[in-house]
This record gives C-alpha cells, sequence and structure tokens, in this order.
C-alpha cells in the first residue's frame, strides 16, 4: 500500500535549493490563471503545505490531502486558514465538483495508480487541474527516470479522465500540466 510514499525528512521539502528549483510562485500563477482570487484548490499530496502556502497568499481558498500523516500538522502551521486531512489521490474523501481547482506537485509519478488518481482529480474539480511533474530526463536531482512519467503518459490520462483540453507549460527544470474540463 502506497510504497512510494515520500517518508523522507520533512524540513528537506523546503530547503532553499529545492524551492527555488519548483520555481512555487511561477508555478502557482500558471495553475490558477483565469481563476477568481477567492477561488478554491485541492493541493492533493500536500507535503510541507510549500504549494498550499503559496496558494494561500495569492486569496485562494486552501484545502490539503496527504497519504502520510506527519505532513498534516506541518502544513497547518504554514497555512493556519487550510484545512488538511490524511488521504490518498486515488480515493479523495470530497464530493464531486468540490474545487475550482484541484493541484498534484510531485505528486502523480508516487501514486499507486496514476489514472485513477486523474480519474479523482477530474471528478472533484468543477474547472481545472494543474499536475507539476518532472521531466522525463536524467537530472542529478528528482526521481529515478524509471519512476518518472512521460508528456504523452500525462497527456493519455487527462485525455481518459475526460479532460478537454490540456496545455503543457515547460519550466526550467519541471513540467506543469494544465487540464480543464
Amino acid at each position: 500500500m502506497h510504497e512510494k510514499r515520500f517518508n523522507r525528512e520533512i524540513e528537506r521539502l523546503r530547503d532553499p535549493e529545492r524551492l527555488n528549483r519548483l520555481e512555487v510562485d511561477r508555478v502557482v500563477d500558471l495553475a490558477k490563471a483565469g481563476l477568481a482570487r477567492n477561488s478554491s484548490v485541492l493541493d492533493i499530496g500536500t507535503g510541507s503545505g510549500v504549494f498550499a502556502e503559496a496558494f494561500a497568499k495569492q486569496g485562494v481558498k486552501v484545502s490539503g490531502i496527504d497519504a502520510n500523516p506527519e505532513m498534516l500538522p506541518v502544513a497547518s502551521t504554514y497555512i493556519p486558514a487550510g484545512t488538511f486531512e490524511e488521504g490518498i489521490a486515488e480515493d479523495l474523501p470530497y464530493s464531486d465538483d468540490s474545487f475550482d481547482l484541484v493541484f498534484m506537485g510531485l505528486l502523480l509519478h508516487e501514486t499507486d495508480d496514476p489514472q485513477k488518481a486523474v480519474n479523482e482529480a477530474f471528478r472533484v474539480t468543477r474547472r481545472r487541474l494543474s499536475i507539476l511533474e518532472w521531466r522525463k530526463e536524467e537530472q542529478p536531482f528528482g526521481p529515478p527516470l524509471g519512476d518518472r512519467l512521460s508528456e504523452q503518459q500525462i497527456v493519455a490520462f487527462g485525455h481518459e479522465a475526460g479532460f478537454k483540453e490540456i496545455t503543457i507549460n515547460k519550466l526550467r527544470d519541471l513540467v506543469l500540466y494544465c487540464l480543464e474540463k
């Protein structure tokens, strides 16, 4: 059960070098482009709340979910107004169309069933799913090449789930996919 779950030291998630590589502010701007300031976001695999915190700073109502219960109190310290609970991407404990935006930051490659995770995101979003993932290439950081997903795989997951339009934003080290209903 969740063999790929992040279980390493939580502090590493907020390492300045890692945060720089993530381009957090740029990712959040692209992910929420066109959404109202008071929109809602579900951050799946929220971890220590790096992206949830950036969304909250932009006036977005934040909820987060993570398979690792040790992450939740950490995220809550950074986003006191946020709502955080334990759960997995493949079985989200939310009603259909609960959020304007669903965000997966470096999470999809860690799920046990990526297609099911994207299907669940489709179900709970009213408008958009944004997926931040590693490029499918050797890099001196991130997961091994064999654990990374290709653009073609992620696009196929999106189409299979029912998303109508997919935009691919190539960042310095990562790729942000914006999937629209």
